[in-house]
């Protein structure tokens, strides 16, 4: 995956497919919901099909954690990566597909801040 997190392309996925994806909005989820999540959509598209939408949901207690564990102010920013690479999971695992609102758990979460971590440490060198 790029370094773009608004628009990008994922995969491939089990079947051999690139799919576009693009960030849509983010928004809490109390708003719409009544969850406290950072809630994050996409549109993905597979080479040859039609538009999905996921919202990966983001529990903002879990964030909090996370950023401060990392040393991050919580940020729009922070929580697009974050979501955009679990739909980047999803696309090349096929784990979820079938969802249209994804909440990650705590380790998930975890993962993908030290996977930005990293990410980061390596664009300082």
């Amino acid at each position: 995956m790029s370094g773009q997190y608004r628009l990008f392309e994922a995969g491939p996925d089990p079947f051999g497919r690139m799919w576009k994806v693009q960030f849509r909005w983010l928004q809490t989820g109390i708003s719409i919901r009544h969850a406290d999540t950072v809630d994050v959509k996409f549109f993905i598209e597979p080479q040859d099909g039609s538009t999905e939408e996921k919202v990966i949901a983001l529990p903002h207690p879990m964030l909090l954690e996370i950023s401060a564990r990392q040393g991050w102010k919580l940020t729009d920013p922070m929580c697009i990566r974050i979501a955009a690479l679990h739909v980047n999971h999803m696309i090349e695992t096929s784990e979820d597909m079938d969802k249209t609102l994804v909440t990650l758990s705590a380790e998930e979460l975890g993962a993908y801040a030290e996977q930005l971590n990293h990410v980061t440490v390596q664009q300082r060198r």
